[in-house]
């Protein structure tokens, strides 16, 4: 468990994986609605980037060149 202070220092490093563990502990655990909402905030832009990136590469364009505003 992180605290607030510690999540943001490292949330921009973590996977997607990590975050949906991160996530599960939460619900499980401490049950705090912020904690929860900023780990999913940035899951959902860690997925969106990936699956971005993999359209991109079907298309033979560069991946990482475009990422989500969310």
């Amino acid at each position: 468990m992180y605290s607030w202070r510690e999540l943001n220092s490292k949330i921009s490093e973590m996977s997607e994986q990590e975050l949906l563990g991160l996530m599960d502990a939460e619900l499980e655990g401490a049950k705090r609605t912020t904690v929860l909402v900023r780990l999913h905030q940035r899951y959902t832009m860690v997925r969106c980037t990936r699956e971005r990136d993999d359209m991109l590469r079907k298309l033979g364009t560069t991946p990482g060149v475009e990422h989500c505003s969310a």
